[in-house]
């Protein structure tokens, strides 16, 4: 078994993750309610970029805070998912089936 082989193996796969992870800060996903009145836009790493209420939605606070929970749940939900293909394809890509190894990357 070539450990210094390895070892660089694992040091090139963890540095295409830090570039996946910064690539995935620019991978924009828009998720709104199902009337149209209340849109968010999260990256694939979970970092909320915007949200968009229409004025009659400020008239009821509850409806407005169970619309955000609603759908800001449902726009992580989405990056968490796209976010982990992404990790989990470059890490197996790269990485050499090592017992335990799956681990580093949970």
């Amino acid at each position: 078994m070539d450990l210094m082989g390895m070892m660089g193996k694992l040091k090139e796969t963890q540095q295409k993750i830090e570039d996946t992870k910064k690539r995935l800060d620019t991978v924009l996903i828009d998720e709104q309610s199902n009337d149209g009145l209340l849109k968010v836009t999260v990256t694939a790493n979970r970092t909320v970029k915007s949200i968009t209420i229409e004025d009659s939605l400020l008239e009821d606070k509850d409806q407005l805070e169970d619309y955000l929970i609603l759908v800001l749940n449902k726009a992580i939900e989405k990056a968490s998912n796209v976010n982990q293909a992404e990790l989990d394809a470059v890490a197996k890509m790269d990485m050499p089936m090592i017992p335990g190894m799956d681990q580093l990357f949970k």
